[in-house]
């Protein structure tokens, strides 16, 4: 039976600034204890006799890899399962089902990523452990929202009055998503959309930012919105969930995402105290060019992920309050 007591991770939307900052404190903290050799030693003890499994119906890296390494960092024992091809999911067992039956193997948690939006929560009503939603669909991804706005708080100093460009694939980008439901959390934010047709940002994100009054803009050209940004976070085309919409219009306007690439051109129109940041993988909207410039923060953002992995597992076992 699924506990109504269990601490899930399932949506930006559950959680407010105080938590956010308690997290980012812990983030905080877990940075300086790390040894010279990479070894984690935290006052009190890591999670020893935790266990953390990562069920993935679809192929992922950095997710899937980041929250086993957050985990072992903190001790615990790490299992996994990725891609449905080698499960009995592929024999038709329903998302419930397999639910229940990893949670009867007593794992401390389940980190989920699903081809679905709305499956995390799904789980969460079967599951007797926490879910934590590691991206579901063209849904959310609250933990890398969470390290996106953790990266900015540490490039940048804050998290508030902001000038956020976001560009590229907005409407299926589940992380762009994420990330300015959580920048809208906080005061004095704007936002300029970047994006081919077919591809804006969501209707309800608009919605979400006119209700709270705060601003954005939609436009397909760069070169203005990118001299005034604090932060431009790009990216790549999510050929995995196209529209019937989105796949006529490529098919009819071939090139049309490469008006959307970053090379030196664009970067040199940012303020050298800007920032460019993106989710990862790219494929061809970043060139690598431009990888040594100190505004492009991707492979940096990767690094503060593991930190706020770490404290999105604490929190969600109830060490973090």
């Amino acid at each position: 039976m699924a506990s109504k007591n269990l601490r899930h991770l399932l949506s930006v939307d559950q959680l407010d600034t105080e938590l956010i900052e308690r997290m980012f404190t812990y983030a905080d903290a877990a940075a300086k204890n790390f040894d010279d050799k990479n070894r984690f030693h935290r006052p009190g003890g890591p999670l020893q006799g935790h266990i953390l499994h990562r069920l993935f119906y679809k192929e992922s890296t950095r997710t899937y890899e980041s929250f086993g390494f957050a985990a072992e960092h903190l001790g615990m024992g790490v299992q996994g399962s990725q891609s449905v091809q080698f499960s009995s999911v592929a024999k038709g067992e329903t998302l419930e089902d397999t639910i229940r039956v990893i949670s009867a193997y007593l794992p401390s948690l389940i980190v989920l990523r699903s081809a679905k939006a709305g499956d995390a929560a799904r789980a969460a009503e079967f599951a007797s452990v926490p879910i934590v939603n590691g991206g579901d669909g063209s849904g959310e991804h609250p933990t890398q929202g969470l390290y996106d706005l953790y990266t900015a708080r540490e490039e940048l100093g804050r998290t508030s009055n902001l000038k956020v460009v976001m560009g590229g694939d907005l409407s299926n980008g589940r992380t762009a998503r994420s990330f300015t439901k959580l920048l809208a959390k906080y005061p004095g934010n704007s936002f300029t959309f970047i994006s081919p047709p077919t591809f804006e940002m969501g209707d309800d994100i608009k919605q979400m930012l006119d209700e709270k009054g705060l601003k954005y803009t939609e436009t397909s050209e760069l070169e203005t919105a990118f001299k005034e940004a604090d932060i431009v976070y790009w990216t790549r085309v999510q050929t995995e969930r196209l529209t019937d919409e989105q796949a006529k219009f490529l098919k009819a306007n071939p090139g049309a995402d490469k008006k959307y690439v970053i090379g030196a051109k664009e970067i040199a129109l940012m303020r050298k105290d800007a920032r460019l940041m993106h989710p990862l993988p790219r494929v061809g909207e970043i060139d690598p060019a431009i990888d040594n410039d100190p505004r492009a923060i991707y492979f940096d953002q990767v690094h503060y992920g593991l930190r706020v992995r770490m404290a999105i597992i604490e929190w969600v076992l109830g060490y973090i309050e």
